[in-house]
């Protein structure tokens, strides 16, 4: 899915931590836009047509379609040709990141409305001109399906950490829980949480940015309604809540909103976190007092 994977185990042995990794790599196969012969490539090549598919890759795609509705489109996962559109076809790491973007090639992501889901036979069906691009949510999603099993089949604790998106299960490795840093782009703090169960979920403009030099910067978080990249006064969103296919699902509805809204959003939803504004400005949303108070002042696990 063009990021990093992480897991830690709490008693646990190399051979479940290896487990782990092959299942990242098994849903990897499955939901990278990234690979040609993933079964969502595949879903994106077949439009027009049912395609049967995984369980496990019906559910996210539901899941995706459900986040559309839930956060009124600012997370969208129609957004595939947008980001190809964009220069952002491929991973990062093989794009010229210095290359001009022509902001002609701009364009709104058509929503999922017209996506069929055939519950029966597990099969999706894409229309024409769509493509799903499930980045984000897949990442989360993998995280907690990951921590789960690994759960189930022995470890006592585990964090599972995909690309910024965490989630944590079982007995951490101390009582107050797993410590998370959290870098704060454009500003010199930092802060830690303190987390036992659950998810904490990150989303910011400044790592995967391309393009010119003398320009806004390109940057894989995209207005769904204009292609365009996201500039709402934020930097980075941090969300703590249950699961992380939640929290980033919301990272990206609170990033499209901005500062003011975006904490609506998060007392909505009943979740907290943390907001960077563009100038720097760090700014603990209601609610995390007690994740902080269980932070240590020692080197994070």
């Amino acid at each position: 899915m063009g990021t990093t994977a992480q897991i830690r185990l709490v008693d646990g042995s190399p051979e479940l931590l290896d487990r782990g990794h092959a299942r990242l790599a098994a849903l990897e196969q499955r939901w990278s836009r990234f690979l040609g012969d993933s079964e969502l490539s595949h879903l994106n090549r077949s439009a027009g047509v049912p395609v049967v598919v995984s369980p496990e890759t019906y559910q996210l795609v539901s899941h995706a379609i459900d986040a559309w509705r839930l956060t009124d489109g600012s997370f969208d996962p129609t957004v595939g040709a947008t980001m190809a559109a964009c220069g952002y076809d491929r991973p990062l790491k093989s794009i010229d990141r210095s290359a001009p973007v022509d902001s002609g090639h701009y364009r709104p992501a058509p929503g999922p409305d017209a996506v069929v889901l055939h519950p029966y036979a597990s099969a999706v069906e894409v229309p024409e001109g769509t493509q799903l691009d499930l980045g984000g949510i897949a990442k989360g999603a993998a995280a907690d399906l990951v921590a789960a099993e690994l759960l189930a089949d022995g470890a006592a604790g585990c964090l599972v950490n995909v690309g910024g998106d965490i989630a944590v299960a079982g007995t951490p490795p101390r009582p107050e829980g797993w410590q998370i840093t959290l870098d704060c782009p454009g500003s010199d703090t930092t802060m830690q949480i303190g987390i036992r169960q659950g998810a904490i979920c990150t989303s910011t403009r400044i790592q995967r940015t391309w393009g010119a030099s003398g320009t806004p910067p390109e940057h894989h978080l995209r207005d769904p309604r204009s292609g365009a990249p996201l500039y709402a006064g934020l930097a980075s969103v941090t969300v703590v809540a249950s699961r992380a296919v939640q929290g980033e699902v919301l990272t990206k509805a609170i990033f499209a909103a901005g500062p003011e809204q975006g904490r609506a959003i998060a007392e909505r939803s009943q979740v907290t976190g943390v907001l960077v504004t563009d100038s720097g400005t760090v700014t603990p949303m209601p609610g995390l007092e007690p994740f902080l108070a269980a932070a240590l002042d020692r080197e994070p696990v």
